[in-house]
């Protein structure tokens, strides 16, 4: 587990009668609830504040209802939690709220005592394996090209106009999503845009939400410790597509389960094709060309129904950022907005002016190699990432890369295989390695790699600063670095817990060593 991050919250909560909330929603409780008001809801006592109702759910070894004391003394003032948990809780001196399954009575609970009900914002979610975060972001620069406030969920951080937090998970827990729905109401946001994880669906995490339009990305290999098959993964995804959760939805069909989800689906919805001669193309309401890639920028033209046409570029590296951006800008055409209007929006730079942290970002500066960090841990991802930098490198591709551990080990074979195809030069290193041995995972990423029977480097460095410096020592001007995993992330996973690790600054540090400028660096 990462460090507790905290979450954003009403700055000026109000509160409810926590009687209404039981009378309201059908559940009961232990004791009297007269005159007792509520104006938040969490889930751990480390973000307990004066005023909240602590969640206690079953885990795996212990039921949250056992640390009630705890958050009694943080200024909790009942608790939510199941039969089990109340007969723990018993005689702990607040009210006790009682549900049958808590973490599916959380959402629309949340949503109740932060009254999101309320929010007058056009809410987006996008779901998919890769391109999530990118096209979260790619929504929010738009909207603010188009002169709109928003706010934005992702991997990275929670964002609201100027104020941000860094994430603890893809999409967080519905008390927190929720609280931060109402600090964006406060605030005034015009839409909101969700990254909206398969877990955040099996695990009731978007509960209470309706979605105004949602997109669809792609469908590959992740999250198969979690889910039984890919069957299973689609699933889990596909549930956001559903008329009780979204009224519209965009589908990228570039693969066999975007075409199966636009068959499927029983909301309106809108197809996409972002790569020529794909599964979907022909049949696509939508299509996006590639007109022109260099090492900072790709360029491409959108085509839709009745002669539609909108021509831009998105300043981030390959074809699969050109395909997020795309897939942004139909959402937000099937949210209302009209194409000239979005053209003439980005008229003024002739691009959509985005930074997506840790992905495919330039940390280097002009001289020497190009150094790129990217969130990138799929198989499916890689492939994307080494296709991307080899076309616009004139010299090596250094490929610098680990996996997670205590997760998915049934890629780590392609992932090897796949650096060690695409790159020249490949460098494993640790990730995560949470409880594994990292030797272990730096093993099979190894076998992988050496089964490609290609012609690459293959280096092996479990120290992560020794292996950024080692990937810069084997590139050159002309050459490109990938730095495929840490993407914006400043911890470090191990079996005795996170560990603060800065991977970009750790890599500006290994370029001035190295005798090159960071990007953004003036110093010599």
């Amino acid at each position: 587990m990462g460090a507790f991050v905290g979450s954003l919250r009403p700055e000026h909560p109000q509160p409810r009668a926590l009687a209404g909330l039981v009378t309201e929603l059908g559940l009961t409780s232990t004791d009297s609830l007269d005159d007792l008001e509520v104006t938040g809801i969490t889930l751990t006592t480390k973000d307990v504040r004066p005023g909240d109702i602590f969640v206690g759910m079953p885990g795996a070894k212990v039921h949250g209802a056992s640390f009630v004391d705890s958050a009694i003394a943080a200024g909790a003032v009942a608790l939510l939690t199941d039969a089990a948990g109340s007969e723990i809780a018993q005689g702990c001196g607040i009210p006790i709220v009682v549900v049958s399954k808590v973490r599916e009575s959380l959402g629309h609970i949340a949503s109740w005592i932060y009254r999101t009900q309320e929010v007058d914002a056009t809410v987006f979610g996008v779901t998919g394996t890769n391109g999530k975060t990118s096209v979260v972001y790619i929504l929010s620069a738009l909207l603010s090209q188009l002169g709109l406030k928003s706010g934005l969920s992702s991997t990275a951080e929670r964002r609201i106009g100027d104020v941000a937090m860094i994430s603890g998970l893809t999409t967080p827990e519905s008390t927190e999503v929720h609280a931060l729905l109402a600090r964006m109401r406060e605030s005034s946001v015009r839409a909101v845009c969700l990254e909206v994880s398969a877990q955040a669906m099996t695990r009731h995490r978007v509960d209470g939400i309706y979605f105004d339009v949602v997109g669809f990305t792609n469908l590959s290999h992740d999250h198969l410790d979690d889910y039984a098959d890919f069957e299973d993964y689609y699933a889990a995804k596909a549930q956001l597509f559903s008329s009780d959760v979204a009224s519209r939805g965009v589908i990228t069909v570039d693969d066999q389960w975007g075409v199966r989800l636009a068959g499927e689906t029983h909301i309106p919805i809108t197809t996409l094709a972002t790569i020529p001669n794909s599964v979907g193309w022909e049949t696509a309401h939508w299509k996006m060309t590639v007109t022109s890639q260099t090492q900072r920028a790709t360029s491409f033209v959108l085509q839709g129904p009745d002669g539609r046409e909108l021509t831009t570029s998105v300043p981030l590296l390959g074809s699969f950022m050109a395909s997020n951006a795309a897939l942004a800008i139909v959402i937000l055409v099937e949210s209302g907005f009209d194409l000239e209007h979005i053209a003439h929006a980005l008229s003024a730079t002739g691009q959509i002016d985005v930074v997506v942290p840790g992905r495919t970002e330039i940390v280097s500066g002009d001289e020497g190699p190009v150094f790129y960090l990217d969130y990138g841990h799929t198989p499916e991802a890689f492939t994307s990432l080494l296709t991307a930098v080899r076309a616009v490198t004139t010299g090596k591709v250094v490929f610098l890369f680990g996996a997670d551990g205590d997760r998915d080990t049934t890629k780590r074979p392609a992932m090897g295989k796949i650096a060690a195809t695409g790159a020249d030069v490949v460098v494993i290193t640790d990730y995560h390695p949470r409880s594994e041995d990292p030797a272990m995972i730096r093993s099979a990423l190894r076998e992988g790699a050496e089964s490609a029977h290609s012609t690459a480097l293959i280096i092996e460095e479990g120290d992560v600063r020794s292996a950024i410096a080692r990937a810069i020592s084997e590139a050159g001007a002309g050459d490109a670095i990938v730095y495929a995993g840490p993407g914006h992330e400043v911890e470090q996973e191990v079996a005795s817990g996170s560990i603060p690790f800065n991977f970009r600054e750790e890599i500006h540090s290994a370029l001035r060593e190295a005798g090159y400028s960071p990007r953004g660096d003036h110093t010599s």
